[in-house]
């Protein structure tokens, strides 16, 4: 079995990097609890996030199409990699298989935000789960988001489920349970 620095040295084109982790808090309700959301998410990541709001209605749970009901910021480069890190912790430094789809994205989730290392809990703020997505992908996926000729990725550079638990594995020390 090769590792992916055997890959690279073949290859460069076929490393794998991690290109974004994308923090979400979904709260379901605009206002205060939004508002602390949106702090909690700045406190943890360093960033500003914004709002996403709902895609439509839904008179069960008070929701209105256009309502501002959840929050999220991007990281990318170091940041992405620190915070991915504390995440995996939060996490118990495992994920299950089914966290990994076909294109080589993983997604995991928190429970409580005060579990993420170096976080304290604040009475005033409250408890916030929180979903934590990471993003893998290889040199040359520019080409599908350039705003000038873009094209689609080849089948054979795309990243797949097995490599993108190999990345894992490796560079962050995840362990990867099948149930």
């Amino acid at each position: 079995m090769e590792t992916v620095t055997e890959t690279v040295k073949e290859n460069p084109m076929r490393s794998i990097k991690l290109a974004k982790v994308t923090v979400h808090i979904g709260v379901g309700k605009s206002g205060e609890m939004l508002e602390k959301a949106r702090k909690v998410l700045e406190d943890l990541t360093g960033q500003k996030p914004c709002t996403r709001q709902a895609k439509r209605s839904v008179k069960d749970f008070g929701i209105r199409e256009g309502e501002p009901i959840a929050c999220l910021t991007t990281l990318r480069g170091e940041k992405a990699d620190a915070f991915i890190k504390r995440g995996f912790e939060a996490a118990s430094n495992s994920l299950k298989r089914s966290c990994f789809d076909e294109n080589g994205n993983f997604a995991f989730g928190v429970k409580e935000h005060i579990e993420i290392p170096g976080t304290k809990y604040q009475p005033e703020v409250g408890i916030f789960g929180m979903d934590i997505i990471g993003t893998l992908e290889r040199p040359g996926y520019r080409v599908k988001r350039r705003r000038i000729r873009p094209s689609r990725i080849g089948k054979k550079h795309r990243v797949t489920r097995d490599e993108a638990i190999k990345f894992v594995t490796e560079k962050f020390g995840i362990q990867v349970r099948e149930a």
